[in-house]
């Protein structure tokens, strides 16, 4: 019961790496939130009377503050929020990516981790401190594990749980990252398939040295860690947890025809 009597918030939790984690969380003790703008009451109803779903767009101001807001007035507390929701926006080239594209990752993947910390870093320092963990990716460390615009914004998470870490200095807010690399979750779900109607299951994270993908539970057990008091001492942190893929980041070249230079 390492989050008992705490209360969290996790976005993208209608499915994989934030309903892992919701239900983790869940069975440590915590109430939970479950945003998503689909399944997240499946979630919840998984877990049963510890949980909410509530509809939300972890990119929209109004919707992050009225989930703070929701703890608050439900729970009457926040102690962690798993800014988690993301979409990865495919492989196309940077030529052929527009700046809608681009908008709308960012909006999502980067955006929505600093609204997290925005509104609810204030409730936080209100009752003495609590946890703010973001879902970044190995792609944001380096080249070859993501679209461009993917790949800049979870570049753009890294550095912006570092950036609040130093900001909430002396609130008791601890912030940090959490880098996953191949998860089989709905984003990945055609690469798996792919590779299992072709034959090639065993291909899958054939390039880390664990020789193979991980699952949602992976992620969540190192979320788990980062919203607990397990980690007090662990804060503007970037955790790897991809199979030691990032020991090396091997690199495939990827052909766009007329795009590729």
């Amino acid at each position: 019961m390492r989050l008992q009597n705490k209360v969290a918030i996790v976005t993208g939790a209608g499915s994989g790496i934030g309903r892992a984690s919701a239900i983790r969380f869940a069975a440590e003790g915590a109430q939970v939130i479950c945003a998503d703008l689909k399944a997240q009451d499946e979630t919840a109803a998984a877990i049963g009377a510890a949980a909410i779903g509530e509809e939300a767009d972890a990119g929209d101001d109004s919707d992050v503050q009225d989930l703070v807001q929701l703890a608050l007035t439900r729970f009457g507390r926040l102690d962690i929020v798993f800014a988690n929701a993301g979409i990865s926006g495919g492989l196309a080239s940077i030529f052929e990516q527009t700046p809608e594209d681009w908008q709308e990752i960012l909006r999502v993947n980067l955006i929505g981790p600093f609204l997290a910390i925005k509104h609810a870093a204030p409730a936080m320092k209100e009752q003495g401190g609590g946890s703010i963990v973001c879902t970044a990716s190995v792609a944001g460390l380096r080249a070859g594990a993501g679209g461009p615009a993917y790949s800049a914004s979870k570049a753009g998470v890294i550095r912006l749980v570092q950036v609040a870490a130093t900001q909430l200095a002396g609130a008791n807010i601890r912030v940090n990252a959490i880098c996953p690399g191949l998860i089989e979750t709905g984003m990945t779900k055609p690469l798996f398939d792919n590779a299992r109607a072709a034959g090639k299951e065993d291909q899958i994270g054939h390039l880390n040295p664990m020789k193979r993908g991980g699952i949602p539970d992976e992620i969540a057990a190192a979320a788990l860690f980062l919203a607990s008091d397990e980690s007090s001492y662990v804060n503007g942190h970037a955790l790897v947890v991809d199979g030691g893929l990032a020991s090396s980041h091997p690199f495939y070249r990827q052909e766009y025809g007329r795009t590729s230079f």
